[in-house]
């Protein structure tokens, strides 16, 4: 295999992932503003598009403006509200995805919250976005892989970590993944056994999202644990097709052939590379 193999991983191969998720814009995107404060971003064409629909009481939904030299378009008014406005706007001309009735936070350079947006829009408004993955093995040590559900709006039929969600405005981190368990893997924490932080990963890269419009901007935060001999996940949620126990090489197998969602390859890469002692007990 070109490059060598790390822990099974064909080093070309991660090398390769790795550079996925840190990608440019496919096409050029303006800073977006909400009360002076940059909170995502936007391709002018789409701005232009919405801008002066009617979801606003009559008022224009965005303006240009200047942010360090460059041209940007800011939020009319308060940034929940006015992102309200945005994403009705986004769905009216066919550029929001799957729409969830699920606010996420919007958040300023310094992590500060300033408002919440609906999930659907997060992607064409290159607004930040913060998930968890748990990555379970039996103690047989075989994997717990899920495969998503065939009619998912994301990677449909892809497999994936056992369980992966967005952490919603409302949300901890520690709530996410506990409620986020339960409802993709049928599972309580308190079940299973060695639930470790592993880490995160940083995701920048465009996406397919709004027609090729949408950018990534996230993090994911994964935690990785055992799940006891006789207890095994059912999906609560309907977002999963099923799920199989996997062996290493089976698994390593299926994702250098691209079966795995990106997400799922690279935190299933990152603990297989990781050093023993870097994770912590939570």
């Amino acid at each position: 295999m070109s490059g060598g193999v790390l822990n099974g991983l064909d080093r070309q191969w991660l090398a390769d992932l790795r550079a996925s998720s840190q990608l440019a814009p496919s096409r050029a995107r303006m800073p977006l503003l909400a009360g002076g404060v940059v909170i995502g971003s936007v391709e002018p064409a789409v701005a232009s598009e919405i801008a002066c629909l009617p979801f606003n009481h009559g008022h224009s939904l965005l303006s240009m403006q200047e942010c360090q030299g460059a041209s940007a378009v800011s939020l009319a008014g308060e940034p929940t509200a006015g992102l309200h406005a945005v994403a009705l706007a986004l769905r009216e001309v066919g550029l929001a995805h799957a729409w969830r009735n699920e606010q996420l936070a919007v958040t300023g350079p310094q992590g500060e919250q300033v408002g919440t947006v609906e999930r659907a829009v997060v992607r064409v408004l290159g607004i930040a976005t913060r998930a968890v993955h748990l990555i379970g093995r039996a103690p047989d040590g075989r994997h717990w892989v899920q495969q998503r559900s065939l009619t998912k709006p994301n990677d449909p039929g892809l497999l994936d970590t056992l369980m992966g969600g967005m952490i919603g405005a409302a949300d901890t981190l520690a709530g996410a993944l506990e409620r986020e368990t339960w409802e993709e893997a049928g599972l309580r924490l308190h079940q299973l056994k060695d639930i470790a932080h592993g880490g995160h990963v940083d995701i920048r890269c465009p996406s397919d999202d709004a027609g090729g419009h949408g950018y990534v901007v996230e993090r994911i935060d994964w935690y990785h644990c055992s799940v006891p001999d006789g207890l095994e996940p059912a999906n609560q949620d309907g977002e999963v097709e099923r799920f199989v126990l996997m062996d290493t090489s089976e698994m390593l197998e299926r994702m250098h052939e691209g079966q795995f969602t990106r997400e799922a390859a690279l935190l299933q890469a990152d603990w297989m590379t990781a050093p023993s002692d870097s994770s912590s007990r939570t």
